[in-house]
Order: C-alpha cells, then structure tokens, then sequence
C-alpha cells in the first residue's frame, strides 16, 4: 500500500498545504530520537523536492541541536479528515538563524510570527505515501493562541534569555547553535 515517490507531485503538494499540523523526526548519531508536532502557518513547499518551516520559541529546541550533527530529517502529514492518507518526506536539511545569510530572504516566506528561531530547509530526496486508514477521524476546533501570546508579552531580551535558557541546548546537552548574542533585523 506504501508507495515511493522522488518528488512531490502537485495533487500531494495539495494536501500539504491543507494540513493544520504536521510531524518533524530528527536524532543526532547518539541520544534521543525527536518527534515533534508543529502548527500555526509554519510550513511552504518551495518545490517538487523542497519544503520550508518556521520554527519558533518553545520548550526545546532539538531539531537544531540533531542538525549540527546529522543533517537526515523526516516531516510526516496525517489526513485527520477526508480520505486516509500518511505522507512522509525524507532528505537532508539545513537551518537559517536571525543573523544568517538568507534569513530575511527565508523569514519572509511567512506570517511575522513571535518568537521567529529558525527556517528549516529540507532537500526532499524521497517521498512516501501510506494509507493511514488506523489514524482517527478529527474534527478541527481552532488554533490556540497561548504560544503566540507567551512570546508577544516578551521584550526582546526577555525572549533571548529564555532561549539562552531553554533552547541552548538538547535534552542530551547537544548544543543547538542559537546565536549568543541578540541579532535583530
């Protein structure tokens, strides 16, 4: 039932963009594998074989800290609704920062949301379709508004201590390469 593809085709491109959450695995050669689910109008699809997203300021910040490491990252999509459908895509992926080269440029593919961290760029080098008929049927009620409004109440130093705090490092003590100093564009 499983299917493989090289790229992703314009009918799955479709389904990504319709899609409210979304899945993010990463592991460093050691330590722990990180599932991660990610929300709000944080993901674009740049192409057949590229897809942009926004992370913003949480509780960790693993994903960095894996691709300092090991660049292999996994985004997988579930249909909560409608035809059952999983969809994973695999590849490589690589990391903008404030402060970065291309950050504007990448920053700028979405909503100014609070608390910005990273844009993640994955190079797409398989795709894979499964049937997903075990995933439960789910009705959406809202987005919640907690995260966004936690970050907002924060000044920007305030935001850059919590991140130095929480975010500098893995669950493992990997570090995640968060920038020191405060870079404001």
């Amino acid at each position: 039932m499983a299917k493989r593809l090289s790229a992703i085709s314009p009918q799955l491109q479709a389904f990504i963009e319709q899609q409210l959450v979304f899945f993010v695995g990463t592991a460093a050669p050691d330590g722990r594998v990180n599932i991660s689910p990610k929300g709000l109008d944080s993901l674009r699809v740049l192409g057949p074989n590229e897809v942009a997203w926004l992370s913003v300021t949480g509780s960790g910040n693993e994903t960095a800290a894996h691709l300092h490491q090991s660049p292999r990252m996994t985004l997988m999509f579930c249909a909560f609704t409608g035809a059952p459908l999983i969809l994973r895509l695999y590849g490589q992926a690589r990391m903008v920062q404030p402060g970065d080269a291309g950050w504007a440029h990448a920053a700028a593919l979405f909503p100014a949301l609070p608390g910005a961290r990273q844009v993640y760029l994955l190079d797409i080098d398989l795709v894979q379709t499964s049937c997903g008929m075990a995933v439960p049927l789910m009705d959406f009620q809202a987005e919640r508004s907690e995260l966004n409004t936690w970050t907002a109440a924060k000044s920007p130093d305030a935001l850059h201590a919590y991140q130095l705090e929480k975010n500098a490092l893995s669950i493992d003590g990997f570090p995640t390469g968060l920038p020191e100093t405060l870079s404001v564009d």
